[in-house]
């Protein structure tokens, strides 16, 4: 009875400390609300957001729909959303595929492919993001001569002009920045993979060599399956971690939502509603791929019950 009454007792306790520090956040953020509200009345600027229906007046380099100058700024930031999810989407699946090649590569028996892993790993994680997207627009793009490689019936061509793959246009601008995000997201990936892969026990890798299974065979059957658990959160992290990144796309000249609405705070000096969305676009994202992430976990979870 008496360790029954210490729980309750600690339970009283903490839930007591939590409800002081909820009513201390909801009085700080009132304030800082308040103030913040007031100081734009008195300068005249208000918080509105009518001003998204004004006629935005400049254009789009990366135009995903039909926008004109003459459109508004919700139209010209839906745009610019559409742009980065074009990005993400596609940076975080190449960068995945690399990621697990790279990490399977890295404890390859070969000590060619496993060095080659090992060098790309060191020189991707030891050099800025922001220093490869340059290198990749100035150098690996933009300094190119035109190079049309024949594949089948399609054409592969890399140009300064930018990248025509199967029929589809990559501009220089998305072309540097998703050969960037991927790689130096991949190079991240492949130690969260590695690491993942390593955490099984050697029994199991003995136990598939034991059957006489091929080393390919027994990765994707056995040890992959059951590494994922400790790769889905480490694997969460850099997908966030990408999503976030993907603003760097302002140093390449890449229109995604957060280059746009820098144009859109400058024209009409709505800052505090402009970061407003820009928060609440990236908050919404993060909170949908850890979401999808964590079932992913839940899934992988159940089959390995079974």
């Amino acid at each position: 009875m008496n360790i029954i009454k210490i729980i309750k007792r600690k339970i009283n306790k903490e839930l007591l400390i939590q409800l002081i520090f909820l009513i201390i956040l909801l009085i700080i953020s009132f304030i800082v609300l308040n103030n913040l509200y007031f100081n734009l009345q008195v300068n005249g600027i208000g918080f509105k957001f009518n001003w998204l229906m004004q006629p935005s007046g400049f254009a789009i380099s990366e135009n995903s729909l039909n926008y004109t100058t003459s459109d508004n700024y919700l139209l010209a930031l839906i745009n610019g959303f559409i742009n980065s999810l074009k990005v993400i989407i596609f940076s975080l699946l190449i960068a995945t595929t690399i990621g697990f090649t790279i990490g399977l590569s890295s404890i390859s028996n070969n000590i060619i492919i496993k060095y080659f892993s090992r060098i790309y790993i060191i020189i991707i994680r030891q050099t800025p993001l922001l220093l490869q997207l340059m290198f990749w627009y100035f150098i690996g793009i933009l300094s190119i001569k035109e190079s049309t490689l024949k594949l089948t019936n399609t054409y592969l061509s890399i140009s300064n002009q930018g990248i025509i793959i199967f029929g589809a246009y990559l501009t220089p601008e998305f072309s540097s920045l998703l050969i960037g995000l991927s790689i130096f997201t991949g190079a991240y990936i492949s130690e969260v993979v590695r690491g993942g892969i390593i955490s099984v026990s050697r029994g199991q890798w003995e136990a598939f060599q034991s059957l006489g299974l091929s080393p390919l065979d027994g990765l994707t059957n056995i040890i992959i399956p059951q590494a994922l658990p400790a790769i889905i959160p480490g694997l969460t992290s850099q997908y966030l971690n990408l999503t976030k990144n993907s603003t760097l796309a302002i140093a390449v000249g890449y229109a995604d939502i957060y280059a746009i609405s820098d144009t859109i705070i400058n024209q009409t000096g709505r800052s505090i509603e402009g970061f407003i969305i820009l928060i609440l676009f990236f908050l919404l994202l993060n909170l949908i791929i850890s979401k999808l992430m964590g079932i992913f976990n839940k899934i992988i979870l159940k089959l390995q019950r079974r």
